[in-house]
């Protein structure tokens, strides 16, 4: 009798078990929210037109210029040829006043300045004293016109000159007619302001 009701009592309890069981396991399978538990948004009723493109797309403006004149550009050519008209004209003046220093210092300029005090007729017309009349703008040297040409057997030169009496313009032209001979005087004069001629003898230069 006691075997059977020890047989019968395990039996209910192993049922019992079972049925906690399969309710634990059930109730543990379910821990999170799913999308089936909550209802699905209603479909749009008015959807947007549809947008078709033809050309390829080009970039925008990002803001809107200003609506005003642009400034007028400077013109920067008055002042390059101002600039070159002024740097030409340096350059020109500068080889014009070398050249020129170059025939005041020169040997023939000497020696006409030397046959030009010994002479006796030119001190008459223009007294003593006689030099070469300077210009300002040369800072007190003369202004001697024409060339030497020493290689070439060419001189040829006229300039002021100056004496204590009165002044007048001194020319000088003297060429060399084959290469090795001397050089032959063909004019050798002074033209005072008053129109009064004075030659001076080749032979005395």
């Amino acid at each position: 009798m006691t075997s059977v009701s020890q047989a019968v009592t395990a039996a209910l309890a192993r049922r019992c078990f079972a049925s906690h069981r399969a309710t634990f396991t059930k109730s543990c399978a379910r821990t999170y929210a799913s999308t089936s538990d909550f209802p699905k948004p209603p479909p749009p009723k008015d959807l947007p037109p549809p947008e078709s493109f033809t050309e390829a797309s080009k970039p925008r403006q990002y803001y809107k210029r200003p609506e005003r004149d642009l400034p007028p550009l400077e013109r920067k050519w008055p002042i390059i040829l101002a600039f070159s008209t002024v740097g030409v004209g340096a350059w020109a003046a500068f080889l014009a006043w070398s050249e020129n220093q170059e025939k005041f210092s020169s040997s023939v300029m000497r020696q006409i300045m030397e046959t030009v005090r010994e002479s006796p007729e030119l001190r008459e017309v223009f007294g003593e004293a006689m030099r070469p009349e300077p210009v300002w703008w040369l800072n007190g040297d003369p202004w001697v016109n024409g060339s030497i040409r020493l290689m070439q057997g060419m001189v040829d030169l006229s300039f002021r000159l100056k004496g204590h009496k009165r002044a007048g313009t001194l020319y000088f032209t003297s060429i060399r007619k084959a290469k090795g001979e001397p050089f032959t005087i063909l004019r050798f004069k002074v033209i005072a302001d008053d129109g009064t001629v004075v030659n001076v003898p080749a032979s005395r230069l």
